[in-house]
């Protein structure tokens, strides 16, 4: 039985067949094009795009199947893992990781607190309220927040460069968290954490690794017993170290030095051997306690100590000093997108490798609260702590609680051992600094980037360089512009590719990755890898102009043309296609058509189909030329082109070269044989069969 399987749209094919197969003679056969109809879309039913008819009744669905439990959910994650703890499995490994991140955090706040430039009681508070804060509205049970390096250098180099007195730098320290959480809590509403992604990770990588060799310079001044200018360049710190080199004293060089050893190897034994591994969190407590103890012994007077830290717990007041907010915001922002980067990456690896979803805005929204409250309890701008967090992972945290026992032991710290703090050496809090900041020093990363994409490997360069010379805020900007600009070169120059036909099947492939793959004279296969937009129409206009002049015909099949008559797009990769693009596609159009060159299009996608539709291309250049397939759009440009090159034969050789009934039949049958291999799939990609390469596309006419 014969059947041909052609759309509606196609309404002149069953008469190009015809007298394609007229014209032949009895050398070609009547082959009706086997096709796959093209779903048009219905422009006159809804103004509205499907996709935003589909997004809306997706949302109202979601929100009419929420259960109360799910609003407590939304508004309080604490509730969700609360309502299904488990006592007798999770309250020991929880009270074990809390009191595990609890001793680490106190000497490490103080630590921080001193990078800041703030007094060490202030990182103190910012390791208290809180962690209790994100307890009740954070989502990850895993992520340990508070004082970190990064931030602490980012609220010491905005400050820092202020003339400003103690208090006033303080209030602006509170303030800097008070704003920070208004904008986190901001973008959790708006749902805008997906702007951070326009940062890329080599940009992460060298802002990160530039900022470490900073701070680990500006803790010099307590190794060597000097100051050292307060600055976040790497000159003017390596100037300073320099020039007060006479000034050197050696008790607290030496004394530092062991210190971070010890640190340092206890961290080593931490992560390498798992019977060890109580060393890791445990090395910031050791260093406090070795430093504290050796100054109670030896009263060394050329070792400085932290002094007096006020006993008790931080009282209640609002943020002052808001008439210094605009001047702020700025190093708001930018605190706000380093802790995004750094909190949020973290809770989502934490919340996969423990097996449970966590939600990016309300993660924001735990953060921004975290600050906003925090800020009224003297505490400066905090975040998710890499180190504290793997930590708490590892020492088996299962829910929030393990927080909130970390809060408890900080409060107690405020309540009853802040006179101890008094004797703590300062080089051992810069020691725990720098160990903490050697690990944030990514050369594998550099490395990596080196051998994978030298682009990127830029990139990272670039970022790194300008942030050590040029200072963070302008290594930020200049990272996330190069980057930025690195995205928009890609996306103005899409990769093109023009396809050809895998030998044996009716797969198009790009013909420089595939160079089996084989053309067909007139006819040009063309798939944009890009959505089409204002930025990259005239670049892809221009090269649509290159294939078309370029032609090799030295591996093309078919009948022999001297020119290229049809354009196939295949559209399947283009997402998107603007006003502008349009625009430009009647006018290639129209071009085209001037040069008697036919445009085809397979395979395009709802939007994009409507969007022509709506604008009128579908129309301009004719239903029948929408394929499903490209194999369905070189089918139907083949007939044309066969068409186009055929000239009648002298009637006498008809009747000369015509083959008898036993030949005719021989080859129809192995034609059919053939062409069932290849519609199968059990045809091997060999030298195809067929002794007329033109008719190779052509699909079977049974069924």
């Amino acid at each position: 039985m014969e059947i041909t399987y052609a759309s509606s749209s196609h309404r002149d094919l069953p008469t190009i067949s015809a007298s394609s197969s007229s014209s032949l003679g009895s050398s070609m056969p009547n082959r009706p094009v086997k096709t796959i109809p093209l779903q048009h879309p219905n422009t006159t039913s809804s103004s509205s795009s499907p996709l935003a008819q589909a997004m809306f009744s997706r949302w109202t669905a979601k929100i009419k199947r929420t259960t109360p439990s799910q609003w407590i959910d939304t508004f309080l994650p604490c509730y969700r893992w609360i309502r299904t703890y488990k006592w007798r499995e999770y309250l020991q490994p929880d009270l074990m990781a809390g009191l595990t991140v609890g001793i680490m955090l106190v000497p490490q706040a103080m630590s921080y607190a001193k990078l800041a430039g703030l007094h060490p009681i202030y990182g103190l508070y910012t390791g208290f309220i809180p962690i209790f804060v994100y307890a009740i509205f954070g989502s990850s049970r895993q992520l340990a927040i508070g004082p970190v390096a990064l931030v602490s250098l980012l609220v010491s180099n905005v400050l820092g460069g202020m003339d400003l007195s103690d208090e006033l730098y303080t209030e602006l320290a509170i303030l800097l968290a008070f704003m920070v959480g208004i904008m986190e809590c901001i973008m959790a509403f708006l749902r805008l954490g997906w702007l951070i992604r326009f940062i890329s990770h080599s940009v992460i990588s060298g802002f990160t690794t530039a900022s470490a060799i900073v701070i680990a310079l500006s803790q010099a001044k307590y190794f060597l017993g000097y100051d050292v200018v307060r600055s976040s360049k790497i000159v003017p710190l390596i100037k300073s170290i320099i020039s007060g080199a006479h000034k050197f004293s050696w008790p607290p060089f030496v004394m530092g030095s062991c210190i971070l050893a010890i640190l340092l190897v206890m961290k080593h034994l931490g992560k390498s051997r798992k019977q060890f591994r109580f060393l890791r969190p445990a090395g910031p407590f050791t260093a406090v306690v070795l430093g504290t103890v050796f100054v109670k012994m030896f009263h060394p007077s050329s070792i400085s100590l932290v002094g007096d830290i006020p006993q008790g717990l931080p009282s209640f007041s609002i943020p002052k000093k808001f008439e210094y907010a605009k001047s702020l915001i700025p190093t708001a922002m930018l605190i706000t997108g380093v802790a995004i980067l750094e909190s949020v990456g973290i809770a989502k690896a934490l919340a996969a490798k423990n097996g449970y979803e966590l939600d990016s805005s309300q993660e924001l929204f735990g953060l921004g609260l975290a600050n906003i409250l925090g800020s009224f309890f003297s505490a400066y701008p905090s975040t998710g702590s890499f180190s504290r967090s793997a930590v708490n992972n590892d020492s088996g945290a299962k829910t929030g609680l393990a927080g909130i026992v970390a809060g408890t032991i900080m409060g107690c710290s405020l309540l009853f051992l802040t006179p101890l703090f008094e004797y703590i050496p300062q080089c051992g809090l810069a020691a725990i600094v720098i160990s903490a900041v050697m690990g944030l020093v990514d050369y594998d990363e550099a490395i990596f980037l080196w051998h994978v994409d030298k682009k990127d490997f830029v990139l990272w360069i670039i970022t790194s360089t300008t942030t050590l010379f040029l200072g963070i805020e302008i290594g930020v900007l200049v990272g996330v512009g190069v980057s930025l600009a690195f995205v928009i070169h890609e996306s103005a120059n899409p990769h093109i590719a023009v396809l050809g036909r895998l030998p044996g099947t009716t797969v198009y492939r790009n013909i420089q990755q595939y160079p089996e793959a084989y053309t067909y004279n007139g006819i040009v296969i063309v798939r944009i890898d890009a959505p089409i937009y204002f930025a990259n129409i005239s670049f892809i206009k221009d090269r649509l102009r290159e294939y078309e002049a370029d032609v090799d015909k030295s591996a093309r099949h078919g009948p022999e043309v001297e020119r290229i008559h049809f354009l196939i797009l295949e559209m399947s990769p283009i997402t998107y296609i603007d006003s502008s693009a349009v625009q430009a596609l009647k006018d290639l159009h129209q071009e085209y058509k001037s040069r008697d060159i036919e445009i085809c299009i397979a395979n395009p996608n709802q939007d994009v189909l409507l969007t022509l539709t709506k604008a009128g291309i579908v129309e301009l250049i004719g239903k029948e030329w929408y394929f499903v397939r490209v194999h369905d759009a070189v089918q139907v440009c083949l007939q044309h082109v066969q068409s186009l090159n055929q000239t009648p034969k002298n009637p006498d050789s008809f009747a000369e070269d015509k083959p008898s009934f036993f030949q005719r039949l021989s080859k129809q049958r192995e034609e059919d044989l053939s062409i069932a291999e290849l519609e199968s799939g059990d045809k091997k990609t060999s030298v195809p069969k067929f002794t007329e390469p033109h008719l190779e596309p052509l699909l079977s006419r049974k069924s």
